[in-house]
Formats: C-alpha cells, sequence, structure tokens
C-alpha cells in the first residue's frame, strides 16, 4: 500500500535544525553541499522537526546503504533537479512510499569504490598497492544481536555493511579455499594466483571503472591486479613464488639494520652484498616509481599446472615506454617447472612524473597469467639532498 505525502524542499545545514511546523508529517528533498554531505545528518534533523521522510541528492549516483530511523531515499543529482523541478511547478507536491523494488539491467560493474584506498604505495612505491580487489559495498552478513544498530531498530542478526571490513572476508575466504586444494602452496603462491587471474573487465567487456562523478576508467592503483575470481584462481597455471630469503633481501634494501630484520623474521640475517633494487623482488606485479632512460628486471615463475607446457609473453605496453621480454616463450617439462625471464622498459618520451599502465600475460591456450605493468618516467628527481 501507498503512502502519500507532501514534499517540500529546504536547505539543511551541517546539524542545523528546521521548523517543526512547516516540517511536521511532509518529506523534504535536500542536495548535498560542501557544507551538508551526510544524508544521516539529514535524515536526523528531519526527523527532530518531525518530518516524514528525506529524499537526498548527492553527487555520486550510488552509496553504501545506512540505516535510518526515517524513510531515506538516496538519488544522485539528475534525479534530485528533476524532483526539484517538480516541486517547484506544483502547489501540492506529493511523494508515495512504498516497498523497496530491485534494480535490474544496470550494465556498470564491477567499480570500485569512492572510499576504497589507492595506491601507489608511500612507503614502498617500487610495491604495487593494492594487491587485489573484491566485493566489499552493502554486502549482507551475521550481526551479532550485543550490538543494537539504531535507537529505533534494535538488535538485529544480520546486517548490510561496507568497507575493508566486508571485502576483507571474501578475499580470506577464497585463501582458505585455495589452501585446502594447495596445501603445499606458499602464502606468496597463493597471492600470486590471485592477482595473476583477477579480471580487469566485467561480463560485458567493459573496463572496470572507478566510482566518481562522473565515472573514471580504473587502474591497477584502484584495484591491483584486478577484481577476484576464485574458480581462475583455483588453477592460475603459473605462480610467482617467493620465501623468506627473497623477504630478508627486499627488507635489506630498505636499509634495515641486521637486527632490525631479525628481530622481523625471528632468524638471523646478514645484509651484506644484498642488491639494493627493490624491483627484482618476484612479485606478480612490475612497478617502476622512477624510470630514466632504460632498465631490466627478472621475474621467475613456477609451473603448477601440466608438466608439459608452453607459454608465450603477450605485452600491452604503458604509454610512453617500450617493453621487451626474453625469452617470449617458456616451455616446462618433468624436469623444469621453474623459468626465470627478464623485462626491459624503455622511456619513449621525456614526461616528468606521470603513472602509465600496462600489463605482461603469460598464455598457453588454457591459463592466462596475467600481471599489471606499472612504470613513471623521470627527468629529475621531485627533490634534492642538501
Amino acid at each position: 500500500m501507498l503512502k502519500i505525502l507532501h514534499l517540500i524542499m529546504l536547505m539543511i545545514q551541517m546539524r542545523g535544525s528546521l521548523n517543526s511546523t512547516l516540517v511536521k508529517g511532509n518529506v523534504v528533498l535536500c542536495f548535498q553541499t560542501r557544507v551538508q554531505r551526510s544524508p544521516s545528518v539529514a535524515v536526523e534533523t528531519v526527523k527532530k522537526a518531525r518530518g516524514a521522510g528525506v529524499i537526498f541528492a548527492q553527487f555520486l549516483t550510488k552509496d553504501i546503504a545506512s540505516s535510518f530511523d526515517i524513510p531515506c531515499v538516496q538519488v544522485d543529482y539528475k534525479v534530485g533537479t528533476a524532483i526539484l523541478a517538480y516541486t517547484t511547478s506544483m502547489r501540492n507536491p506529493t511523494v508515495q512510499f512504498g516497498l523497496a523494488k530491485t534494480i535490474l539491467g544496470e550494465l556498470i560493474g564491477p567499480e570500485v569504490a569512492y572510499f576504497s584506498s589507492r595506491g601507489p604505495s608511500s612507503l614502498s612505491p617500487s610495491v604495487l598497492k593494492p594487491d587485489i580487489a573484491a566485493p566489499g559495498v552493502n554486502i549482507l552478513a551475521a550481526w551479532t544481536p550485543a550490538a543494537a544498530i539504531s535507537s529505533a531498530i534494535g538488535s538485529v542478526n544480520f546486517k548490510i555493511d561496507s568497507g575493508t571490513s566486508m571485502s576483507c572476508p571474501h578475499i580470506s575466504g577464497v585463501v582458505a579455499l585455495l589452501k585446502s586444494m594447495h596445501p603445499n602452496w606458499s602464502p606468496a603462491a597463493v597471492k600470486s594466483a590471485l592477482v595473476t587471474t583477477a579480471n580487469v573487465h566485467d561480463e560485458y567487456g567493459f573496463e572496470m571503472v572507478s566510482e566518481a562523478a562522473p565515472y573514471n576508467q580504473a587502474n591497477p592503483f584502484d584495484y591491483g591486479g584486478g577484481h577476484v575470481d576464485p574458480n581462475r584462481a583455483a588453477h592460475p597455471g603459473l605462480v610467482y613464488d617467493m620465501g623468506t630469503s627473497d623477504y630478508v633481501r627486499f627488507l635489506c634494501s630498505m636499509d634495515y639494520n641486521n637486527s632490525a630484520i631479525s628481530s622481523m623474521t625471528q632468524q638471523r640475517a646478514t645484509c651484506q652484498h644484498t642488491p639494493k633494487s627493490q624491483l627484482n623482488l618476484n612479485l606478480p606485479s612490475i612497478t617502476i616509481p622512477e624510470l630514466r632512460g632504460k632498465l631490466t628486471v627478472s621475474r621467475t615463475v613456477t609451473n603448477v599446472g601440466p608438466a608439459m607446457s608452453k607459454y608465450r609473453a603477450r605485452v600491452e605496453a604503458p604509454p610512453g615506454v617500450d617493453v621487451t621480454v626474453s625469452p617470449l616463450l617458456l616451455t616446462f617439462n618433468s624436469t623444469v617447472s621453474k623459468l626465470t625471464f627478464k623485462v626491459t622498459i624503455q622511456a619513449k618520451l621525456r614526461v616528468q612524473g606521470r603513472y602509465t599502465f600496462g600489463s605482461l600475460t603469460w598464455e598457453d591456450g588454457a591459463h592466462t597469467v596475467r600481471i599489471p605493468l606499472v612504470v613513471r618516467t623521470m627527468i629529475s628527481k621531485f627533490y634534492v639532498n642538501a
């Protein structure tokens, strides 16, 4: 059954108040501003004035689900402007409240939420962050009744929530399944399987987007390797594996002393004769934060698929650089399960400080093993040692 209520347009200031005589029993149309950004504050203000509901027009077309004490509908600015035109053209504008309906036929997805953490890493720019993307917006999950959502709603057994606390359980569950299937895999191998099999396109072939107004094309600083694909991760074909010694060399390259590294690894560490470059850590990605001219990095892959396999390289070079892979063909057999290849990257343009993105993919006809290529060309440093 639909309930018909009067619709009014009011400006709501942050933590402000409204005339209850005007608002009581009515639905308030509110536009998001630099001052008033939160629908929760708008709802709270309207509720105090004994209003019946809120229509909140905001910059983004979507938002995380919130729990409101009175009905609240969130729309984008285009819809909000149309509603505003309706309110100003009618003597007694009304709005109808009814049961919620599922929206069908949306083409945009997956998309990286606006609140999701982005790269590059400030501590280790040569390590691509984030690693992977997973569902984390408006996730329905179990909730403890001991923690009431609000005074009006009270205790519940299930709740819709958003954030890393929702995406992390998805990845953790996938990791648990992978580890049960492949108990001998190292943490690095499991991570590699997730990253190299992730998707950067949706089911229609459209590239992933970064939630914004309007939508922007996403890149590895938004999603890392891409959107997790558990089924493909179970059979990655190749993995970029690492052990403790690899991480120790990486920590040495970051100028940690032997004592600090030993306290972290709980074993004796020696940093003598350790290469200073951080670029050869065997990650399922290649990130060059400062490319001047030409450099070469190496990676080692381990075959976890059929013993007799041949993989051919396919490169999508980041704009402005040339990428050469040697060798272009990796041949595995019953006695050769690990092979090393080199990637040479050379700047074609003298561009200062801009990141560009590409990929390197190994294919054998059954498996697609993709890693991101992230390059920033540099003419000179942004700083000078005093």
